[in-house]
C-alpha cells in the first residue's frame, strides 16, 4: 500500500488550484498537477482516485484557504458596530479574496464545471450554502447593522465586484473598488 503524505496531498491540491486558474477545468490533468507541483509524473494519481476526486478536493481547499485567520477574526470581533465599520470589514474581505486571485479564478472554473458534474455541484452547493449561513449567523451575533437579506445582497454584489476585479481589473481601479464597496454597504444596510 502506498503511504500518503498529507503535506504532499495539500501541495498537489494547491497545484491543482493553480492549474485550474491558469488552464481551466479542461486543462486539469494529473500530469499538469504533477508538473505544477514539481513532483514525479504519476504522483497525483497515487493521491486521488480520479479527476472528479481531484476537482472535489480543489473545491474544498479553495474555501479552506479563503477563511480569515484567527487574528483577523479577533480584530473584527473587537471592531465597532456601525455601517462604517461594516464597510471597512467588507473592503478587507474583498481585498483578501481578490489577493488570492488563483483561488477565486479556480473557484469560478469549478462552478462552471459543476454544471456538468453533479458531485461537484453538490459539494459546491453545500459549501456555498454553509458559507452564506455562517456569514448570516456571524452577522446576527456581531451586532452590526442590517439583517440577513442585507448580508445576502452584499454577498451577491461583492462577489461580482471580485469577479470583475480578477478578470477585467482595468474596469475599476482599486480606489474605485473601495468606494463601490462602501457605497454597497451604505445603500444595502439600513442605518442603525
Amino acid at each position: 500500500m502506498v503511504r500518503r503524505n498529507d503535506q504532499r496531498r495539500a501541495a498537489l491540491v494547491d497545484a491543482a488550484i493553480e492549474v485550474l486558474a491558469r488552464e481551466g477545468a479542461r486543462g486539469l490533468t494529473f500530469r499538469a498537477v504533477d508538473s505544477e507541483a514539481r513532483v514525479p509524473t504519476g504522483t497525483a494519481s497515487n493521491y486521488f482516485a480520479n479527476r472528479d476526486d481531484l476537482l472535489l478536493q480543489a473545491g474544498a481547499r479553495v474555501y479552506e484557504r479563503l477563511q480569515p485567520d484567527e487574528a483577523t477574526i479577533a480584530r473584527q470581533r473587537a471592531a465597532g458596530r456601525d455601517r462604517e465599520t461594516y464597510a471597512q470589514l467588507m473592503r478587507e474581505l474583498v481585498g483578501r479574496i481578490a489577493s488570492f486571485r488563483t483561488g477565486y479564478l479556480a473557484l469560478l472554473e469549478l462552478r462552471l464545471e459543476s454544471t456538468r458534474r453533479p458531485g461537484l455541484r453538490k459539494l459546491l452547493t453545500e459549501r456555498v450554502r454553509a458559507d452564506v449561513e455562517a456569514n448570516v449567523s456571524y452577522h446576527e451575533a456581531s451586532g452590526l447593522p442590517g439583517d440577513a437579506t442585507a448580508v445576502k445582497l452584499l454577498y451577491l454584489a461583492l462577489n461580482w465586484l471580485i469577479v470583475e476585479q480578477l478578470t477585467l481589473p482595468e474596469v475599476f481601479g482599486e480606489a474605485e473598488r473601495e468606494r463601490l464597496v462602501t457605497a454597497a454597504v451604505e445603500r444595502i444596510v439600513a442605518a442603525g
